[in-house]
């Protein structure tokens, strides 16, 4: 707080407490209430006087010394021996004593028809210390008093501090081209001029949280040698009206002197989203104020003021659509999660001034990450940094950059929570379960990691990592991973039995449940064909019937019994093999992908349509169930259960088999395809 700030401070506290010593003074210093008379005694009074009986005591003083005075509450009158005497009034007793005197001919009285000194106190005090206290709070947070309440919270860069540049941003490289082109205006606009081209005034950043794009527009202001002023988009959003139009104002204001400038507004979409939203007229609330204002500071920059606006949001969805024409924000740039070259290319960037060990391989570390941003790969090289200095290490080492892996994903190790047997037992028969499910199925993520140590709120974890970055996810994947999901209840059914399930497996049923739903009404992918369900927005009705909702949970319902049935058949048959890894797991308490592969494959076993069978299944004749086929998910980061890529699609069996195959899909009507399911 500055020293003109804490001097004001102290005359308002000395101006406090005057005021309360003159109220104290002044209620000390006032002499003792007169007795009441009713109104009855003062009319008996007023009677006497005009007939000359009575005692003086009983009479109304007639001296001009002593008048009555009238007031709208209370009469204060004197009597003829110099009493002093007060008469409260019911509400229209005013009109009655008035009446009375003018009645009997009695003048010697005044009116006053003020507010009282203590009702005019007990108004003005209270809200003297509301006030004094708003502003004194107020200066407290910085806001510069009730003028600056109309400034924008704006922070500056100036030019002789550091800006970011293209060097310090990786992993975007068509952001970065796009760019660029405003770092060529911002430097030198005669060359757009001349060959009469328009640069944008504005550019949308659009990308997931994390992914860089408040570094970029650094980048953009540091490239371009020129001056950098970045405010939040909640910062022009007030309860007061007409505040949040005034600080658009004052940061355009503030813009034009600085140019040649970039303006950052950060999180747009918290001034910039949709007015009207879902049909409600809400068109007179101040954030939609603050929005007409942007749109007009937007419209009226001049082409040689060398100003340039940069947006930056995740929600490009909900921005109205007269902020994204063209004139305003004429160009989005996407700036989206990086591929390998690009985490690769972060994970240098952020690891420059930090000690590698030899064996930190930074490009394997990029292929066991898809899904980062560059906000995630940051704070990795960060946590192994951590975990290098708690264990005292010169350099950062390739295990601690794949420790710094795990506790990204599931968090950290809680290894000081104690489980009983019994309850180590379950999480590593679910967890197994898990694995074992996607290990045997096609085109799943390799499992990378499976722990019965817990992380974050879990017990336990099945980590899973896609080979190569995936665009696009496929029918067969996203019912593979719905089984994966189910994997772990299956196995506790199997091992525990129906009535001893646990309560472990309520994230992953969460889970498979939204995997179908967004399967039946965003995806098309089941018997409701393409079509499109939506939901209501902001508690209006729903877009469509309540026979096709049925129709949806129905669909939802059996795509979940057929992952369900298809994870059952997978594990009953290799029912051994489970047992094994469970107590493998018990034993190691985190077992690699490595490790869980060479097991998986060091077991005797045949691929039946996509489901494991032991061999003495084939030999005995035991008849194997074989489920229809079922859904998958693609996962938009490394987490959660997956395995490793299913073996190849079988090939078609021998006429033995097929005899066998008849026999068990028989009942059921299935007919076998090579490389899959019964279904």
């Amino acid at each position: 707080m500055s020293t003109r700030k804490q001097v004001a401070l102290l005359a308002l506290w000395a101006a406090f407490l005057a005021m309360v010593v003159l109220i104290y003074v002044d209620i000390r210093d006032q002499p003792p209430s007169p007795p009441q008379a009713s109104l009855g005694t003062l009319t008996l009074a007023v009677l006497n006087t005009e007939s000359g009986t009575g005692a003086p005591q009983d009479q109304i003083s007639l001296s001009t010394a002593h008048p009555a005075l009238v007031g709208t509450g209370q009469v204060t009158w004197w009597d003829a021996a110099g009493g002093e005497h007060v008469t409260p009034l019911p509400d229209d007793g005013q009109g009655i004593v008035l009446n009375l005197f003018y009645g009997k001919d009695f003048s010697n009285f005044t009116t006053d028809n003020g507010i009282p000194t203590s009702t005019l106190l007990l108004v003005l005090v209270p809200t003297l210390i509301i006030v004094m206290v708003i502003v004194i709070l107020y200066w407290r947070q910085g806001g510069g008093g009730p003028v600056g309440l109309l400034r924008s919270r704006t922070r500056a860069v100036a030019g002789d501090q550091p800006l970011s540049t293209f060097a310090d941003v990786a992993g975007c490289d068509d952001a970065k081209l796009e760019m660029g082109e405003l770092v060529s205006f911002l430097r030198d606009p005669d060359r757009y001029r001349e060959l009469g081209a328009r640069v944008p005034k504005g550019v949308l950043l659009v990308g997931p949280p994390g992914t860089g794009k408040t570094l970029l527009a650094r980048a953009v202001a540091g490239e371009a040698d020129c001056a950098f002023l970045s405010v939040s988009g909640s910062e022009f959003v007030e309860m007061f009206v007409g505040v949040g139009a005034a600080r658009v104002r004052d940061l355009f204001k503030r813009a034009r002197k600085s140019a040649p400038c970039i303006v950052f507004v950060d999180e747009i979409d918290a001034v910039g989203r949709r007015r009207g939203g879902a049909g409600v007229n809400l068109g007179h609330e101040e954030r939609e104020q603050t929005l007409n204002q942007l749109l007009v500071e937007l419209d009226g920059f001049d082409q040689g003021a060398r100003i340039v606006v940069i947006g930056a949001t995740n929600r490009a969805d909900v921005l109205d659509e007269a902020l994204l024409r063209p004139g305003r924000f004429d160009r989005q740039v996407t700036v989206d999660a990086p591929d390998v070259t690009g985490r690769e290319a972060i994970l240098a960037v952020h690891a420059r001034c930090k000690p590698l060990a030899a064996d930190a391989d930074l490009r394997l570390l990029a292929r066991r990450t898809p899904g980062f941003t560059g906000a995630d790969l940051a704070n990795l090289i960060n946590e192994a940094a951590l975990l290098a200095a708690r264990e005292q290490l010169p350099v950062i080492g390739m295990a601690q950059l794949e420790a710094a892996v795990d506790r990204v994903l599931a968090g950290p190790e809680r290894r000081g929570r104690l489980l009983s047997l019994e309850e180590r037992r379950t999480v590593a028969y679910h967890e197994m379960g898990h694995a074992l499910v996607l290990t045997s199925l096609p085109g799943t993520d390799p499992v990378r990691r499976v722990s019965i140590v817990g992380r974050g709120r879990s017990l336990g974890w099945t980590l899973t990592v896609p080979e190569v970055d995936r665009a696009l996810g496929s029918k067969s994947q996203l019912r593979n991973r719905l089984a994966g999901l189910l994997g772990g209840r299956v196995a506790e059914e199997i091992v525990l039995g129906q009535e001893d399930i646990t309560t472990g497996g309520a994230d992953d049923l969460l889970k498979a449940t939204q995997l179908a739903r967004q399967m039946v009404t965003e995806l098309g992918m089941s018997g409701l064909g393409v079509r499109v369900v939506e939901a209501g927005e902001m508690g209006l009705a729903r877009t469509h019937s309540d026979e096709l909702g049925r129709r949806v949970d129905d669909e939802v319902n059996r795509l979940l019994d057929e992952a369900l049935g298809r994870a059952r058949a997978i594990l009953a048959a290799r029912r051994e093999l489970l047992d094994a890894l469970a107590a493998r797991l018990l034993e190691v308490e985190t077992m690699s992908g490595a490790e869980l592969a060479a097991i998986v494959s060091s077991n005797p076993s045949v691929e039946l349509q996509g489901v494991a069978v032991p061999r003495a299944a084939i030999r005995t004749g035991v008849p194997v169930a074989t489920p229809a086929r079922l859904p998958v998910a693609v996962a938009r980061r490394p987490a959660g259960a997956g395995a490793r890529r299913g073996a190849a699609a079988a090939t078609v069996p021998p006429p033995w088999l097929r005899t066998l195959l008849r026999a068990v899909t028989g009942p059921r009507g299935g007919r076998p395809r090579p490389g899959g399911l019964s279904g």
